[in-house]
């Protein structure tokens, strides 16, 4: 049996739109979404242990490995099926903390599927979804692993169908705490919701925005810089802007104007996780 997994990619996401349409009587918001992953994320190893014992081996910066997502779900995954085994994990960190790239749920998600092979405890998809949830609310969209329209608390997916194009990510230098973004009283809790068939980016927004903008203002700059190439928006809580183009050439000449005070890269729209097949 494999003991050993390396360069398992945990790919970003963007929110092609976030409206928040209600709130339980738990206190999660409802939400409508459209997730779309990205050819560029994160990358971890993965090396099985005899002894049960769960470990990150790496410093991951301002991430205790105590409180890192993937040593939650390798933890939840082994209390969910008994198995005896441990791992030792290694994150190679790209994606911005604090930017609305989903980078902690991709890395949870890698881990859930990637030990769900290396231990063989056989859960299928929804299993795995199921399992997913409490770690977070973007951690099952990755283990779905498909571009999608999304419902609920951000747990329930339909698949859509969307053309390939190039993005741009601008990070404005900011982390965003996305909870603090939640608990705003400003925040917008009743868009009217809509259906797929209404998805359109003209016709949607991202209900957070605003709120962010106004906690931080340097999010506000990037919306106006990249705007100027196209339409830009935040993804998820932020503080990351985005925005679509129809060439890699196009993308990289915008990322070349970017300024100093920024990062900005060019990805590839990702429709199927590259673990997708992973899991039955």
């Amino acid at each position: 049996m494999t003991q050993v997994l390396l360069e398992c990619p945990a790919p970003a996401k963007i929110n092609l739109f976030l409206h928040v349409v209600g709130r339980r009587e738990d206190g999660y918001h409802l939400l409508q979404t459209a997730f779309r992953m990205l050819d560029w994320g994160d990358r971890l190893d993965f090396h099985v242990r005899s002894d049960g014992r769960v470990r990150r081996v790496n410093d991951v910066p301002g991430v205790p490995a105590a409180d890192d997502l993937v040593v939650r779900a390798a933890r939840a995954l082994q209390q969910a099926t008994g198995v005896d085994r441990g791992v030792d994990i290694e994150v190679a960190k790209v994606l911005p903390m604090g930017g609305g790239l989903g980078g902690g749920s991709s890395d949870a998600a890698t881990t859930l599927i990637a030990l769900n092979r290396l231990w063989g405890t056989g859960l299928d998809r929804h299993q795995l979804e199921s399992l997913a949830l409490p770690l977070g609310a973007d951690v099952p969209f990755f283990v779905f692993g498909r571009t999608a329209f999304a419902e609920g608390v951000g747990e329930r997916f339909s698949p859509i169908h969307l053309a390939p194009c190039w993005y741009v990510v601008v990070a404005p230098g900011v982390h965003v705490p996305t909870p603090e973004i939640f608990r705003a009283k400003e925040l917008t809790r009743d868009t009217k919701p809509i259906k797929i068939s209404d998805f359109a980016m003209s016709a949607t927004h991202n209900d957070l925005e605003r709120v962010a903008i106004e906690r931080y203002p340097q999010i506000a700059d990037a919306v106006e810089w990249l705007g100027q190439f196209g339409p830009a928006r935040m993804t998820g809580s932020g503080a990351c802007i985005f925005s679509a183009f129809d060439s890699e050439q196009a993308a990289r000449d915008v990322v070349r104007q970017c300024p100093d005070r920024w990062q900005a890269w060019a990805a590839k729209s990702l429709d199927v996780h590259p673990m997708h097949g992973w899991v039955g």
